[in-house]
């Protein structure tokens, strides 16, 4: 699989891509070492790069408001965001393998994940705008990643068409209430 190519079909032509990703064998280590991993960098390497020259523009600045922030600290802070991006994916993908078969949807792992894993392209894409923070709202563009998912879910899943609106919503749901716990606890213990 070309990750270019799989990108571009998923972005331009979401309902003929689906189709060969249902087709192709795949395992979640796969998934992930050959499209999540480097796609899931491209916001965190642009988002600390653009938060360093940011950080640097405005340097003096936020130096006489009492807040200093180092390279470092944006390196950790990049780290951390792109481990818990490619964790949140993996936690997405087994709410998507136990949601399905209440819908009439496939349960299994394998397809849950196909459909967590290239769903936040257009996501990951978008991510390229942090390089430059003023661009960063652009990354709203990322939202199109939702219209994959739902080009996605009767192709991977086999969820009846009249049920696909009430699983992507229920998905989506489930999923920013998790991230959300998670947010809140993880918050707890990143205090200092």
């Amino acid at each position: 699989m070309d990750i270019v190519a799989r990108a571009k079909g998923l972005i331009m032509r979401p309902a003929e891509e689906w189709a060969a990703i249902a087709a192709e064998p795949a395992d979640t280590k796969s998934l992930f070492l050959n499209y999540a991993v480097p796609l899931a960098a491209i916001p965190a390497v642009a988002g600390f790069i653009g938060s360093l020259l940011f950080a640097r523009m405005l340097g003096g600045m936020m130096a006489g408001m009492g807040v200093h922030v180092g390279p470092f600290a944006l390196l950790l802070n990049a780290v951390a965001g792109y481990m818990l991006g490619l964790a949140g994916v993996w936690v997405w993908g087994k709410i998507i393998e136990a949601v399905a078969p209440r819908f009439g949807g496939r349960g299994d792992e394998i397809s849950a994940m196909k459909l967590a894993v290239y769903s936040p392209t257009a996501l990951w894409l978008a991510g390229i705008f942090t390089l430059l923070p003023p661009l960063a709202v652009l990354g709203l563009l990322g939202l199109y990643s939702l219209y994959i998912f739902w080009k996605g879910v009767p192709v991977v899943l086999g969820v009846p068409e009249e049920k696909r609106l009430v699983f992507t919503l229920a998905v989506i749901v489930i999923g920013f209430v998790v991230n959300l716990v998670a947010g809140m606890f993880a918050g707890l213990f990143l205090r200092f």
